[in-house]
């Protein structure tokens, strides 16, 4: 039997959330808290396969809890619900290490194959999502010239969306956190950018992660 929790500090939008996940025979709802901090402590207690956590949510948010899930090494897989469709929130999510982000007006529609792929540890990212990011990427080549990373600029750029921090990617690329530090900031300025958040959205954009 999975296990699925369902934060939300809406109790119309859990019910409908419950009666969706519980239309599956080997699926469970194993709680339901109605704030971030709540929802944080029984995913603690009850380590459920997968969370589906509401982006704005009282006392934390949803991102804000699956940071404290990835750096407490539970092996639940998050969801979060979003009524948002912005670019910003979506590299928020990808930065805090989350691989599964659904439009609440998509959850009828995507829920089970959202919880499915997350419940074999695979990504899921509802198709308007994607349309938007296809749309704004589109967008954004139009008069702009080809941009050239180093292949270390490149996997830095990489690391970084997937949530490491600079001194993670010195581990993994056997590099000083200067010498990431300054492959980093190469990165930054032949991209133009100037934060970790357009960073990650170029690479978004890029595919340099997996959707």
């Amino acid at each position: 039997m999975k296990r699925i929790l369902i934060a939300d500090d809406h109790e119309v939008v859990r019910s409908g959330l419950r009666a969706i996940i519980e239309s599956r025979a080997d699926w469970a709802v194993s709680g339901e808290a109605v704030n971030g901090k709540d929802a944080f402590v029984r995913t603690q207690e009850m380590k459920p396969d997968v969370a589906i956590l509401d982006y704005s949510m009282p006392l934390m948010t949803g991102v804000e809890v699956s940071r404290r899930i990835r750096s407490s090494h539970l092996r639940t897989e998050v969801l979060i619900l979003t009524m948002h469709d912005s670019e910003a929130i979506l590299a928020e999510v990808l930065m805090a290490g989350v691989r599964g982000f659904l439009l609440k007006s998509d959850a009828r529609g995507h829920l089970i194959a959202a919880v499915e792929a997350l419940l074999e540890h695979r990504p899921y990212f509802s198709s308007l999502v994607l349309e938007k990011l296809l749309h704004d990427y589109q967008l954004s080549k139009r008069d702009r010239p080809a941009i050239e990373l180093s292949s270390r600029e490149h996997n830095v750029v990489q690391l970084i969306a997937e949530g490491h921090t600079n001194r993670s990617i010195g581990a993994v690329m056997d590099l000083s956190v200067k010498t990431v530090e300054t492959h980093r900031a190469s990165a930054m300025r032949k991209l133009g950018v100037s934060s970790t958040a357009e960073l990650v959205r170029y690479a978004i954009r890029a595919k340099l992660v997996g959707l």
